[in-house]
């Protein structure tokens, strides 16, 4: 059994012991306006998600402006099919002078938000806004150099775990570690967009708190809340979902985003859910005790005198119950009543001869 590898982030709780965290991440669910980036904020807040998350990058520090090769989109099943990666994230990236009136506003409404770096410009960026914790995107988990930089700051990490072998992770983790990392979350994702449930393979959360020894969550692609759910019982303690206004506005991620009533739906189920799982136990529970006198028990379904014979015509297992169950019943069928008995009385020893 892994040891309690919970920790406290901003006055609030990550770990099994505590309510799943809630991420709604924006990504380029603003499509290209502030007023929308601040509507999300707001929306995300009132749905009641615990953090907000963006991306910090250019599309000059992802990739180049070339449409040609692997650099154009050709796949016709990929969500961004037709365009180039320059123009997919030039599109989707969240101008860094935005980022300081989204977090503003994220604290205004107390809720926690933070961003995913994409190279060590962006680190340093956001350490000049004090971000309270990073995340490592999936496409980024193989990046040592940016695990470092970020496990450098000595602060909260998360790493997305999306197509990384065992071996990868394990680099991962070492990296951010020997880099001063104490407070680790391994997210299970699925790198596809949206993402099947039955691709998600959420088994691998325990398997991989064992493994690594750290907090485990989910990063959620597929679409609903069902699988984030589903999740909480393997022991996740922070889920990230895409999120956004409405999907009906487009935008690049907007496909697989929650809208706010949906979020509001994880949030409360997830939290359920979580509170459900309790500990191992047997017997009736305190709330259910007043329910025990409505399990089937022996009683008189006739009037009877004193010496009548009980049998199956005057004696029957019925709602609600006494001090006699119907397991008794070989036992008393043939005996005599002591004294008169009324019909609904549930039988005794003290009424049976």
């Amino acid at each position: 059994m892994v040891a309690n590898t919970g920790f406290e982030l901003c006055g609030r709780r990550i770990g099994r012991d505590a309510p799943p965290f809630v991420i709604a991440e924006m990504s380029g669910n603003h499509n290209q306006s502030l007023p929308r980036s601040l509507q999300i904020v707001e929306a995300a807040a009132r749905s009641g998600a615990h953090a907000l998350k963006i991306q910090t990058y250019t599309p000059d520090t992802m990739t180049l402006d070339l449409d040609d090769g692997d650099f154009f989109v050709a796949d016709k099943n990929n969500l961004w099919h037709g365009t180039t990666l320059y123009k997919l994230y030039a599109e989707a990236h969240t101008p860094w002078e935005w980022h300081k009136a989204i977090f503003e506003r994220a604290a205004e409404l107390g809720m926690l938000a933070f961003s995913s770096p994409f190279d060590a410009s962006a680190v340093d960026f956001l350490e000049t806004l004090d971000v309270p914790c990073y995340k490592i995107a999936s496409f980024e988990n193989t990046d040592i150099q940016l695990i470092r930089k970020v496990a450098k700051t000595g602060k909260p990490m998360i790493i997305s775990t999306g197509m990384a072998t065992v071996a990868e992770l394990g680099e991962a983790v070492a990296a951010a570690r020997d880099s001063g990392c104490r407070d680790l979350v391994l997210l299970k994702c699925t790198s596809s967009y949206p993402a099947p449930a039955d691709d998600t393979n959420i088994r691998t959360i325990p398997h991989m708190r064992e493994l690594f020894g750290c907090e485990v969550g989910l990063s959620d692609h597929t679409m609903g809340v069902g699988v984030s759910v589903a999740s909480v019982a393997l022991g996740a303690s922070v889920i990230e979902k895409h999120f956004t206004l409405a999907r009906a506005d487009g935008g690049v991620d907007s496909a697989f985003s929650l809208e706010p009533h949906e979020m509001r739906a994880l949030v409360e189920e997830s939290d359920r859910a979580w509170r459900s799982l309790g500990a191992v136990s047997y017997g009736p529970t305190l709330a259910e005790r007043k329910s025990l006198k409505y399990r089937r028990g022996l009683r008189v379904v006739v009037d009877l005198a004193p010496g009548d014979v009980l049998t199956t015509a005057n004696v029957r297992a019925i709602r609600p119950g006494g001090s006699l169950t119907s397991g008794d019943i070989d036992q008393i069928l043939g005996r005599r009543t002591k004294v008169a008995v009324k019909r609904g009385t549930a039988l005794s020893w003290n009424l049976i001869a």
